[in-house]
């Protein structure tokens, strides 16, 4: 049996940042939160998004697109873990176990419904949009593989230039952005899914070193620019991606995205006062340390709940009404709870997945193998991301940075990847005379 989380709670050292954990937990919960509101589901099983229903709310996403600082958390995490396992291979292993296991067991489970339902002629629909929109959730996934494996260089350019690291890639973000809207240079925007992200990742290894010391200006400054490029520039208003806009803040980032993190940043770490004293209370340690426990599951299956609960409802003959009215209001708490719920029971059943391993002995070997593992995996999840689990047997793709790749090819490359990754952080094969 694993340790409990009042164990866990109760055995916390002195030393650890607890605000950190608060605003990882609470970040993730925002998003879950966000995506079950936003689902705007009709009597038909269309699925839009309440968003492009009211634009008026899209200005709400300044405050609650909250994955910046998700992003933030994990470059202040990585930092630290990275200079206590310095060794690639080992770091690797020791920060994807709990993202790699569960996303497996999520892509292994959902493939397998997928090729049932396409076989008995049921992907259609509610059903057919749910087998392309459970995937979403994995671009996230890829996106942090991709800053795990960065993280050693980058932090030695970090330890290196301060914030001379930080602000050349705002510039790279930025010359991507002029390129893209300016020049018109096809898939150059593809590389601010790096650019952006390692930019607000880069912020957390600024936090751990405590060079963010105006906290205040960051935020005013993240704020004016996002609302400038906005104003005047070719940037949406919504800070997530909306269906069928010409330009997305998300999909790739942009600059304006960029912006908004710095804003996040800021915010948050002018509440690290009160949020510490928070954390530090001893009913909410535990329930920080309980959630950080299952928080990959349940973002995982969390889109496969709301998608279930409209599917019984629907099912069920219940009437829907229409997006944004009166009645729809009226019915989100009791949608919200029961995908919570929902939510809740996937948790129970796959949350053993999310249990860290027993720590493989760290070596100095297997970096190649580990880098060849982790780039197969963030491009097999990311590729999952954009095709969805729909079309197996059709090959149906998607667009991939240039690439077009299928839903079989990617769950290959995801689950080569994870066991590269599994291998390398291991040292390897095992020699003769190895015990």
């Amino acid at each position: 049996m694993g340790i409990s989380a009042r164990e866990l709670a109760a055995n916390t050292p002195a030393t650890r940042d607890r605000y950190v954990d608060l605003l990882r937990v609470a970040s993730l919960g925002v998003v879950v939160l966000g995506h079950w509101l936003m689902a705007a589901v009709t009597a038909d099983g269309a699925v839009g998004n309440l968003l492009a229903v009211v634009p008026e709310l899209q200005i709400v996403t300044w405050v609650f697109q909250v994955m910046p600082v998700f992003f933030f958390v994990g470059g202040f995490s990585h930092a630290i873990a990275h200079r206590s396992r310095p060794q690639y291979a080992a770091f690797l292993r020791a920060r994807l176990q709990r993202l790699l296991r569960p996303t497996m067991v999520f892509i292994g489970v959902w493939g397998a419904l997928a090729l049932v339902v396409q076989l008995l002629g049921g992907d259609r629909g509610l059903t057919g949009v749910a087998l392309r929109l459970v995937a979403q959730p994995l671009w996230f996934i890829g996106i942090y593989l991709a800053m795990v494996a960065f993280t050693p260089p980058l932090l030695k350019l970090h330890e290196r230039y301060g914030w001379g690291a930080f602000a050349a890639l705002v510039a790279a973000a930025a010359a991507v952005d002029v390129l893209r809207f300016a020049a018109d240079v096809p898939y150059v925007e593809f590389l601010n899914f790096a650019f952006v992200w390692l930019a607000v990742h880069q912020l957390g290894f600024l936090r751990a070193d405590g060079m963010i010391r105006l906290p205040g200006a960051l935020a005013v400054a993240g704020l004016a620019g996002a609302g400038l490029l906005v104003a005047f520039g070719p940037y949406p208003l919504s800070m997530v991606g909306m269906p069928g806009e010409k330009v997305s803040n998300m999909a790739p980032p942009t600059l304006a995205l960029l912006c908004h993190g710095l804003w996040l940043v800021g915010a948050v770490e002018l509440l690290r006062g009160p949020g510490a004293r928070f954390a530090a209370r001893a009913g909410v340690w535990r329930k920080v340390v309980a959630a950080n426990g299952i928080a990959m599951t349940a973002f995982l299956w969390h889109l496969s709940a709301m998608l279930g609960v409209y599917g019984a409802l629907l099912a069920l003959g219940a009437r829907l009404p229409a997006p944004a009215t009166a009645g729809w209001w009226v019915q989100a708490p009791l949608r919200i709870a029961a995908a919570a719920l929902l939510t809740a029971g996937l948790v129970a059943a796959f949350r053993r997945f999310e249990r860290p391993a027993t720590a493989a002995p760290a070596t100095g070997e297997g970096g190649p193998v580990a880098a060849l593992g982790i780039t197969l995996a963030l491009l097999g999840v990311l590729g999952l991301s954009m095709v969805g689990f729909g079309g197996l047997l059709e090959g149906r793709t998607a667009l991939l940075i240039a690439v077009h790749v299928s839903a079989p090819a990617a769950v290959g490359m995801a689950l080569a990847g994870w066991l590269l990754v599994e291998r390398a952080g291991r040292g390897g094969r095992r020699g003769p005379g190895a015990a």
